[in-house]
This record gives structure tokens, sequence and C-alpha cells, in this order.
């Protein structure tokens, strides 16, 4: 039988995925569940999403020749420009289909966590836009270093809760966003960020983030005549912007899928969030996937420079492809990832976010051929990251 990298009915890729969930949150993942892929291939909800991605987010994305930083690697290099989509990163592609989906069910409020903040402003931006109450869950620690995203997050109306428990990042607040849709099951829908979490989210993710890779295919057609590249390369933190950049690709043996995981100070110092290379098969917010954790399955807590990478996970799509050899991961240091902004930045005039950076530090250990050609996933823009690039490079 051929390897398949698409969910199957209950919920699993290979041997991760599934619905791990306490009996209080049943009802609500089960109604999801239930009706998610008859609401998003319903005409009228094709047309609505649609609609929205051409006139309020911008899409389609441009896909970009990079011919400095091609000529620097001797190899094709394409940008496919996420940090053009309105709020500035790929987050808007799922929050539209979200809400859309909250609205068919008769949802009225809105919680959602959010690491480095592009997602919550992302979710504060379709509540805004639909009129929905929004509550957003940030850990303090990400509060403080991403104020930029906050202070917008407040301006479109919504909530901003700190998350004070744990390490005070991502994994904190999406546990404190669990808690309240526990909480408050009849009028609310959880927004979840990423592939990550019980099934249906990392698929219902997933389809609404392949929006990526399927503009890249008519975007390469037109450019060089074939809808395929040679590699396609994307940072994995939960992995949405990863899972779009490669969705339509996952059975095309042509293409080489490339993961850039943040290393942190490296892989071995213990300051790290690199899931594939240190993490094990566990249970993490719903689902089974590979995780960091100690010998008796505590959650170590992850870091990384960039607020959207230091999850201690990843989404079970990604360990699927991971396992399989489908997909290659590297890990990338916080060094190499601040000298690929730089990088990028001074050769093609684009300032990338730190997540997407780590994607870009890919490409020196890539050795593409000058014939093949490479596209990344520019997940998003930097905008909210100048404080660090200016406190580690220097900017003054």
């Amino acid at each position: 039988m051929a390897m398949t990298y698409q969910v199957d009915d209950k919920g699993y890729y290979g041997e991760f995925g599934g619905a791990f969930i306490p009996e209080m949150l049943y009802p609500n993942v089960e109604e999801l569940r239930t009706h998610y892929l008859d609401i998003i291939q319903e005409p009228s909800f094709q047309q609505e999403f649609h609609e929205l991605l051409r006139d309020f987010v911008g899409r389609p994305t441009p896909l970009f020749e990079a011919k400095r930083l091609s000529e620097k690697y001797q190899t094709q290099i394409y940008l496919k420009r996420e940090d053009l989509c309105h709020t500035g990163a790929h987050k808007v592609n799922n929050t539209i289909g979200q809400i859309l989906v909250a609205k068919k069910l008769g949802k009225n409020k809105i919680v959602a966590e959010t690491g480095a903040g592009q997602h919550g402003v992302a979710t504060a931006t379709v509540c805004a836009l639909m009129g929905m109450e929004c509550i957003v869950y940030m850990g303090a620690i990400d509060i403080q270093r991403q104020a930029p995203n906050v202070a917008r997050m407040r301006m479109l109306g919504a909530q901003v809760v700190a998350a004070e428990s744990g390490s005070k990042t991502l994994k904190d607040a999406t546990n404190e966003a669990m808690r309240h849709w526990i909480n408050n099951p009849v009028d609310t829908h959880y927004i979840i960020g990423s592939v990550v979490g019980p099934h249906p989210y990392p698929d219902m993710v997933a389809r609404f983030q392949s929006v990526i890779s399927e503009e890249i295919k008519a975007q390469l057609t037109e450019k060089v005549g074939r809808n395929y590249p040679d590699y396609v390369l994307a940072c994995v933190g939960g992995g949405s912007n990863a899972a779009g950049a490669f969705y339509h690709y996952l059975n095309e043996p042509r293409t080489q899928l490339v993961a850039a995981e943040a290393a942190g100070q490296g892989v071995g110092t213990g300051h790290s969030a690199a899931t594939t290379f240190l993490g094990k098969s566990g249970v993490l917010h719903g689902s089974k996937s590979l995780l960091m954790q100690t010998e008796d399955g505590q959650v170590i807590e992850p870091y990384s420079i960039s607020a959207g990478l230091d999850y201690p996970g990843i989404g079970p799509m990604h360990a699927h492809l991971f396992k399989t050899g489908r997909a290659q991961f590297y890990d990338i240091t916080d060094e190499e990832a601040l000298v690929s902004a730089l990088e990028l930045s001074q050769l093609e005039g684009i300032i990338p976010a730190l997540e997407s950076a780590h994607a870009l530090a890919v490409l020196p250990k890539l050795q593409a051929k000058p014939t093949e050609i490479v596209v990344i996933n520019l997940s998003g823009r930097g905008d909210k990251d100048l404080a660090t690039y200016q406190q580690r490079l220097n900017l003054v």
C-alpha cells in the first residue's frame, strides 16, 4: 500500500495524531469533528473564504525571485511572500477559515492562544471583522518580548490575558486557552493557531493554510513552466506555515520537503526547541506527537530566540513526515537565524520574521544545484522582532 501523508478518518497521520482530551472537552471537539468537512466543502463557504482571502488578506501573495540570494548560493531561490498578508504573516489564512466555521456552528465568542503574537493579531483581526468577542491567552514572557503585537490585539478590541504558569510562553498560553474553552463550551470556539491539538484541528488548519502551496504551483508554472520546486523550505514550531507550504507536494516525489526547527543555543545545551532531535513520542494538548520530555514524561521547557518557535512539540503531520523520512529536518541556532535575517535584509530589501529566518538559515546547509529550484516560505515580516534584532545585531 502506498504511503499516505494525509490524515486518516480517525485523525491519525501514521502513528501520530488522534484526540486525547478530557471528557469535559469531548462535546466541543466532537461537534467540530462531525461538521468541519461538510462546512468547509460547501460552495457558499468556499466562495466567502476565497473572497476574504483576496479582498481582505490580499491573496495571492507574490512568489518573488530572490536574484541576489540566488547568486550567493548558486541556485534558483524563490520566496513565497506570506509576510505581505494583511497582519504580516500566514496566520490570517487560518483565522479567516476558522471564524467562518465558528459562525456556521452558531458561536459568537472566540478564544485563542498565541506565542509570537501573530496568531493573536490574526484572531483579533477576524473577530473585529465579524463582530465577535475575542480573548487571547499569551505567555507573560511573550507579552514582554512581543509588545507591539499586544498593542495591536488590544487596539483591535481583544482582551489579552497573561499566562503566568510554567515557562510563561506558548505551551502555557495553550493550557489556559483550553481551560477557558472547557468552561465555555456552548457559545465559544477555540481558534488553534497551528497544526497541533486534538483532531480535527491539525487537518483543518493544514487545509486552510494549503492555499500557500496551491498558489506556489500556479505561480511556478507561470514563471518556470513546471508546477513543482526541487525543495520547499519552511520553519516549524507547531508547523502551520510548513503544513501549508508542503500540503500540495506531500505526494510529489520530485519535491524535497525541508523543515527548519529552532535549536536555540544548540541542540545539546538544554536551551533548545528542536523537537525532532530531542523529542520522543508522547501526548500534549490533545494529540500524540513528538515532544521534548523528561524520562518520566514531564514536558521540557523549550527555548528559542523566536517566540513563535519555542514550542516543546510539533504537529502530528510533521512528526509523521519526520518518522517516514518524507521531510528533512534541520536544527537552526539563534545565531544562524540572526545571520540569515541580516543577509536577506541587506541582499533583497526584505526584513523577515525571526521564525522565517530559521528557514533561510538552511540555505548554506542545503547545497542545492544551480539548476534546482528552491522555494522558501517567508512566513512573516520582521517588524515585531525589531527590538530583538536591534539588541542582538547592534543596530544602534
